[in-house]
């Protein structure tokens, strides 16, 4: 058995079948031992190692298991980081399978490319230790095998998140040793884990707590997200009157137009969530940081220390009173403190029913939900345009791909989920042109649903090699350029200086047709719904270029009343 077999094998055997790749030197030298199991190992070719990187990144969000990236070291460090510091930020099973690019012994010679650390190199493994929690720099056949047992358990284990095989090139076609010193095992023995089970009582006296409270709130979180908790938290929450507000991760896993969901707290966030977690007297925050972002910065009227009771569930007791010093914590799965608090006793009903009144009259005097109408100058529409078509397009089979900058701001504050864990969104580093590679990602991982993409017109030119690879696979994907011809987001931030943020305004359904998909041109904003419906009905990657005014701000639906 050759190392690049032993690896293949390594990753069949602990469940993982899909990897995806721009291969070059080291990886290319692997390919053959993929090759060999494609019955039982998909290889997805994408364009760049940046689109490759956040298909892995998205697999593993999507699935709970590692998603695979192989790509050669200089690249899986530089362009492939993006997915991976996503993966890292996020806790995002991944695993990244590189090498040291060495070529056979010139490692000391200053060969070009060279990752190994040596006078005259770049260090891949010094890189990937800065943006995954388990990396290892495997020297011989017999640690790359067991490198790669060892990452997958990392990548697997809470919290999540990205491990790094860095294999000295030379090694990935030599020989395994029959008997080797540093023996051997089979990787299923190393995956086995039992996760912290919640202290009973703990969770007793957070059902206690909020029982007996005025105006309670529940924060969820990535937690939610990953466990897949939201429906149950959302029944406990409905049949007590407690409110529910997310963080950017936890947004969309439950249906955030039922009564208790006041939508995504923050600053770039709705007002009613804002305004609901500052009303509070408990707070219960579920696999959620409590980072700065969810909290307007520190906004004094937001998260209240010592005024507020605060409680935090978390699977990492680090994660617990992390960023805000918290009443009380607990360790454990948040789906298994979400099973347990929806068993216990309805609260009263005159208390329920005083609480709901509450929450509505947050979610009236805030607007949420409520898509307002623009005026756009003639030929363009705005983001409001086409969150409303979004709005009525929407189904449980949907699945739905965001990226960064206005247009994501608009559907985090303005577009009410109603299916629970259908956002797929970056909130790690949340760089843009995430979208469009996240969407071709997630078609590949769920072929059965059907998937949309946002994304602006900045961010899709940086990574619109993935609609090559969705071509090229027969993905039927729509990706939604909101087409403001420009950075909308920086242009806000500027004011009126306008430096460094206009482009041309390119036709992308062009674009769409030159990489091997399809394309529109919409340019009213009562467009939006039809064209969802064509798009998706025409079948492959169909791009639907919509036309947005560039005078469109996001400032028109954050909260930035205090800031």
């Amino acid at each position: 058995m050759l190392t690049n077999e032993g690896v293949i094998a390594t990753f069949l055997d602990a469940g993982i079948t899909r990897g995806f790749t721009l291969p070059g030197l080291g990886i290319t030298w692997s390919l053959p031992a993929f090759h060999a199991r494609r019955d039982e190992f998909d290889v997805v070719l994408a364009r760049s190692e940046q689109s490759a990187s956040v298909m892995a990144q998205v697999a593993g969000k999507m699935t709970g298991k590692p998603g695979l990236l192989m790509a050669q070291g200089p690249f899986a460090t530089s362009t492939g980081a993006f997915g991976i510091l996503e993966g890292y930020f996020s806790s995002s099973p991944m695993v990244v399978l590189t090498d040291t690019s060495c070529y056979d012994g010139f490692a000391q010679h200053g060969v070009y490319q060279t990752m190994t650390g040596d006078y005259g190199a770049a260090d891949a493994f010094a890189v990937l230790k800065t943006m995954t929690k388990y990396a290892t720099y495997a020297t011989t056949p017999t640690e790359a095998v067991y490198g790669t047992q060892l990452a997958v358990k990392h990548a697997m284990t809470p919290r999540q998140g990205p491990a790094a095989v860095v294999m000295r090139t030379n090694v990935i076609k030599q020989e395994m040793p029959e008997h080797p010193r540093a023996r051997l095992y089979d990787v299923e023995g190393h995956l086995r884990y039992t996760p912290p089970r919640p202290d009973r009582e703990a969770v007793g006296r957070i059902a206690d707590t909020l029982e007996n409270a005025e105006h309670p709130v529940i924060i969820v979180g990535n937690g939610v997200y990953a466990t897949r908790c939201g429906p149950t938290l959302q029944a406990y929450a409905e049949r007590n009157g407690i409110a529910i507000a997310s963080s950017y991760h936890g947004k969309g896993t439950i249906d955030e137009t039922c009564d208790v969901a006041t939508g995504m707290m923050g600053t770039w966030g709705s007002a009613a969530a804002n305004r609901a977690v500052q009303a509070a007297d408990v707070i219960l925050v579920l696999g959620c940081s409590l980072g700065p972002e969810y909290t307007r910065f520190r906004d004094e009227k937001m998260i209240r220390p010592g005024e507020q009771t605060i409680i935090q569930v978390d699977h990492d007791p680090l994660n617990a009173g992390w960023v805000v010093p918290v009443d009380q914590a607990v360790t454990g799965d948040v789906g298994e403190v979400a099973t347990l608090l929806n068993n216990t006793r309805p609260h009263d009903a005159a208390l329920v029913a005083k609480r709901k009144e509450a929450i509505a009259r947050i979610k009236t005097e805030n607007d949420y939900g409520v898509l307002p109408v623009f005026p756009t100058r003639p030929g363009t529409m705005h983001y409001a345009d086409i969150m409303r078509g979004l709005q009525g397009f929407l189904t449980g089979n949907d699945l739905l791909t965001l990226d960064a900058g206005t247009n994501r701001i608009w559907a985090t504050t303005r577009l009410p989920l109603r299916h629970p864990n259908q956002l797929i969104a970056p909130g790690g580093i949340g760089g843009m042109g995430w979208s469009t590679p996240a969407a071709t990602g997630a078609k590949v991982v769920a072929p059965d649903k059907r998937v949309t993409g946002v994304i602006g017109d900045g961010g899709f030119v940086m990574t619109m090699d993935a609609i090559a690879t969705a071509a090229e696979r027969g993905l039927d994907v729509v990706y939604v350029v909101a087409n403001n011809a420009g950075l909308g987001m920086v242009r806000d931030n500027l004011g009126n200086q306008k430096i460094a943020v206009d482009f041309l305004d390119h036709d992308f359904a062009k674009v769409a047709e030159g990489l091997g998909g399809k394309g529109l041109t919409i340019t009213e904003g009562d467009q939006m719904g039809d064209a969802l419906r064509e798009a998706h009905a025409m079948g492959g990657p169909v791009v639907i270029d919509a036309k947005v005014d560039p005078a469109a701000s996001h400032r028109d639906c954050s909260d930035y009343a205090t800031l």
